[in-house]
């Protein structure tokens, strides 16, 4: 079912819902006021009957016939007028009023009340009045008939301009949906004109923009794999970039937060017992700039690893697990180094650092790992690093580094300096990275 259908549907329904509470109130009210107006009538009836049926019935039948003919047809009643023998002598005349018409029989059970005789004895007879709402029920009757029909007629009208609204409002959704098949089917020269509807345009101008970036992500893809050599220099700039922050980080913000702090402290020390709302301001900074002190130290490792340019690999690797081991209490990670006593290159050395922190963020993340070893040797010009863990372990139906941007980027890091990267799952379960570069 289409949307447009799916909202016909729904308001029918409401409308639908609607009318028939009306109806169902409008029932009850012609109910109730039929009721009011046969038992007036049937009391005024029976009051008037009883005063005069006892003076007209003390001068005979003949006087209390006449008193009756005259008297005519009171409304919502029939009087008949019997001997002693039972015989009827009169029976009032049927109403005129919409005669040879009446409501059905279920609208009229529904709306009367149960019939109310009532008779009155007087000497050589007795007079007998009964209820008669029929004329009530007819006048009911019409009156449904008609709020009926301008309820169905209504009901048509208003789904009708409902279909046509929707499916006016809804236009617009056609040539989004076309517009997206063309996505798919890898089509990405066309655009959406402005569309009418705020909403319309403003998903128009949402799928314009992003058709825009995916053929300018096409094309930077397109020129990165064609070009080797800029993906090097892109990724060269990128860590020095990160080295630049990461120095400003370290060097500027954390001398700034550790002034704050000692300020902070400061001012504490002085005015504690003397301004209690200073000392807690003062005392709250403190707390706050050591916070951020912590945080930042935590942020620099992870842009670049400024131990690697001071201290060497060994350090920086030895920096990254008791890091690691202070965020993650309940983690077992070991470090074997044997690197001898020959420097690497730089980019070597930072190439297999990137691959020990990118293979120990995955076991954390992905892996769910428990232990984590990470080993480093250099046999001659080879250095091998061998991070593996306990963790889940790869899908089997996926390629090791399939979909995974750092496995890919550092993968392209050690090809560029001549060396490969290896993602497999272990015998025993976890996952084991190798990564093998030349030593410069």
């Amino acid at each position: 079912m289409t949307l447009r259908s799916r909202i016909n549907l729904i308001v029918a329904s409401l409308t639908l819902l609607f009318v028939a509470a009306i109806v169902v109130l409008q029932l009850r009210s012609m109910r109730e006021s039929v009721h009011e107006e046969v038992v007036a009538a049937n009391l005024v009836a029976t009051q008037l009957l009883q005063r005069n049926a006892m003076l007209y019935g003390a001068q005979g039948i003949p006087a209390i016939l006449a008193y009756l003919q005259g008297v005519g047809r009171v409304r919502s009643n029939d009087i008949v007028l019997y001997d002693d023998q039972g015989k009827v002598l009169y029976r009032s005349p049927p109403s005129r009023y919409k005669a040879g018409r009446d409501a059905p029989d279920w609208f009229d059970a529904l709306i009367t009340p149960p019939p109310s005789v009532q008779a009155i004895a007087f000497p050589g007879g007795r007079l007998v009045t009964e209820t008669n709402a029929s004329r009530a029920a007819i006048d009911a009757w019409d009156y449904m008939t008609v709020l009926c029909g301008g309820a169905a007629v209504m009901l048509v009208v208003v789904n009708a301009l409902v279909f046509w609204l929707v499916g006016r409002t809804a236009r617009p959704f056609a040539q989004i949906a076309a517009a997206l098949d063309e996505v798919e089917a890898g089509r990405l020269d066309g655009a959406l004109p402005p569309l009418p509807g705020t909403e319309a345009r403003m998903i128009g101008a949402a799928f314009n923009r992003m058709v825009a970036r995916l053929r300018a992500n096409l094309e930077t893809e397109r020129r990165l794999a064609d070009n080797r050599e800029l993906n090097r220099w892109l990724e060269a700039e990128l860590e020095q970039e990160r080295r630049r922050i990461a120095r400003e980080l370290h060097d500027e913000l954390g001398q700034s937060v550790t002034a704050m702090h000692s300020m902070a402290v400061s001012i504490t020390q002085r005015t504690q017992g003397v301004d209690p709302q200073a000392e807690q301001a003062a005392r709250l900074i403190a707390d706050e700039s050591a916070r951020l002190y912590e945080a930042m130290h935590g942020i620099v490792p992870r842009l670049a690893p400024l131990v690697l340019d001071r201290l060497g690999l060994a350090d920086a690797l030895a920096d990254l697990v008791e890091r690691t081991r202070r965020s993650q209490p309940a983690l077992a990670i070991e470090l074997d180094m044997r690197l001898g006593e020959a420097p690497l290159d730089g980019d070597t050395a930072l190439a297999l650092y990137r691959g020990a922190q990118e293979a120990v963020t995955n076991a954390l993340r992905h892996g769910q790992a428990t232990h984590i070893r990470i080993a480093l040797d250099r046999v001659g010009d080879t250095v091998t690093l061998t991070v593996t863990d306990d963790g889940r372990g790869l899908p089997a139906e996926a390629a090791p580094a399939a979909g995974h941007h750092g496995l890919r980027w550092l993968a392209e890091r050690a090809e560029g300096l001549g060396g490969q990267v290896k993602v497999s799952n272990r015998a025993g379960g976890g996952v084991e990275l190798r990564m093998e570069l030349s030593a410069r």
